[in-house]
């Protein structure tokens, strides 16, 4: 039952988007997710604290994003992209971070 929630929600989506289940996996999707928001941030000569006033943000939230501590939602990393001057997707394609 659980599993036909999920194929609903996936089907309701507009714009695609890698859906992950947890497992060993999304601990190093999230890991390379993090690098690549320290990485875009770097890229772009702000300080946690510039980033966080662009993207609407907490500097906390910023530093614990970028130590892999939480978890960024959806909404966080549409902020970030924005605030990066990047698309969404862009943000979150890891197939190039390396562990």
């Amino acid at each position: 039952m659980q599993h036909d929630n999920h194929n609903r929600l996936i089907a309701m989506c507009q714009v695609p988007i890698i859906i992950v289940i947890m497992n060993k996996e999304s601990g190093s999707i999230n890991k390379k997710i993090c690098l690549k928001v320290k990485f875009e941030r770097l890229k772009k000569g702000l300080s946690q604290e510039e980033l966080a006033f662009e993207a609407g943000l907490n500097r906390n939230t910023i530093g614990k994003i970028e130590r892999g501590e939480v978890s960024p939602t959806i909404e966080t990393l549409e902020k970030l992209a924005d605030a990066f001057g990047i698309e969404f997707l862009e943000l979150v394609d890891v197939s190039k971070v390396d562990l």
